[in-house]
């Protein structure tokens, strides 16, 4: 399963850098509801009915129908949807990876097994601090003997999230959480909190401390890319980044209602029904400005955006992404070091090497 994700994953980058005229990345919303009441979250409401599945299936055909290659579902909590593994069985049908992002408590190990069956193909629980307290009750205390089962019987990836803001109140738990989930097996990440709009809530320093120990401590392997997160990295520092975002277009967020819209939260923008959505609306906001890009934090833009900046300028973009210099390229993970190998000019000629020109011409990119 495994090997078989990862073969998936690389048809979907290859053809992602094919070409710019279809979503890389869509979340969808199956239920607006949720069982918590986090004191962050905007996402949420404790009163919505699921959408009809009927609604659903729709919804992804007609994802489907725009060359989206990775649908997640997300919420509220998706889990709470009757028929949810009827919605990821139908974006498998379609020959789409399949996510789902969840708060954990409604796994067991039968429902773990029932998302092997439904085909998901990634998972993520966002884990807030060690103990519950009135901000989140996504603590480690109650949810380790979930990540216990997902470590025994998962057949699809996943990945712990954590957080670090004003609103968190014990930023080392960012730490434990992480250090536990790799003890069982699972990637582990760190997000950083934003505003009503997404935007950068500045970190303190000891925040800033701590995000920096965990990116140290990220493990190293072939494809093993969490510990490097250039746009991550600028936010936390404060830092403005200079990037375009593919929101409306490579990124799409569509709600209960089955509008689209730019990210959760940007909702309202442009508010299209997903019906009705055409090439042209995915071409206008390929190229549209969006002026809440410098400061904005909703990480899965950033990283649907990487993939263009890799197509318009593969070396420039490693560089960039990796902080890669000729003497730093070995800490890198070693399918980054290919990459960078296959990119990079020749000593003696200065040229690209002839791999990389024959790679290049095998994506679609160059037409020489």
């Amino acid at each position: 399963m495994h090997l078989y994700r990862r073969i998936r994953e690389a048809r979907m980058v290859a053809s992602s850098l094919q070409s710019t005229r279809h979503p890389v990345l869509a979340h969808i919303i199956p239920i607006r509801r949720c069982n918590l009441s986090c004191a962050y979250c905007n996402e949420y409401d404790n009163f919505s009915a699921p959408v009809p599945i009927d609604q659903m299936l729709r919804r992804i055909d007609l994802l489907a129908g725009l060359g989206t290659k990775n649908i997640t579902l997300s919420g509220g909590e998706p889990l709470l949807h009757p028929q949810v593994d009827e919605i990821i069985a139908r974006i498998r049908r379609h020959g789409i990876l399949s996510g789902l992002i969840t708060n954990g408590y409604l796994l067991s190990p039968r429902r773990i097994r029932q998302l092997n069956i439904a085909g998901l193909d990634y998972l993520q629980i966002s884990i807030d601090n060690a103990v519950p307290d009135d901000v989140s009750m996504k603590s480690l205390k109650v949810l380790d003997q979930k990540l216990v089962w997902l470590s025994r019987y998962a057949a699809f990836a996943v990945n712990i999230n954590s957080v670090l803001g004003s609103a968190i109140r014990s930023p080392q738990d960012a730490l434990t959480i992480a250090k536990r989930a790799r003890e069982l097996g699972l990637t582990a990440t760190i997000g950083i909190l934003h505003d009503g709009s997404g935007q950068l809530q500045p970190l303190a320093e000891e925040q800033q401390r701590i995000y920096a120990e965990f990116a140290r401590s990220q493990p190293t392997r072939w494809f093993q890319f969490e510990r490097y997160n250039a746009f991550q990295d600028n936010l936390v520092r404060g830092l403005p980044n200079e990037w375009k975002c593919g929101a409306g277009s490579r990124y799409l967020y569509i709600c209960e209602d089955g509008l689209v819209h730019y990210c959760s939260q940007q909702r309202g923008r442009p508010g299209i029904p997903l019906q009705s959505y055409t090439q042209e609306d995915l071409d206008r906001e390929y190229t549209s400005i969006k002026p809440c890009a410098p400061y904005c934090t909703v990480s899965c833009v950033h990283r649907v955006a990487a993939i263009d900046q890799i197509r318009q300028n593969p070396l420039a973009a490693l560089h960039r992404f990796f902080d890669a210099d000729d003497t730093g390229t070995s800490q890198l993970p070693a399918a980054v070091r290919g990459l960078m190998w296959l990119f990079a000019p020749e000593s003696n000629t200065g040229r690209p090497r002839r791999a990389g020109l024959v790679l290049l011409r095998l994506l679609g990119l160059s037409k020489h």
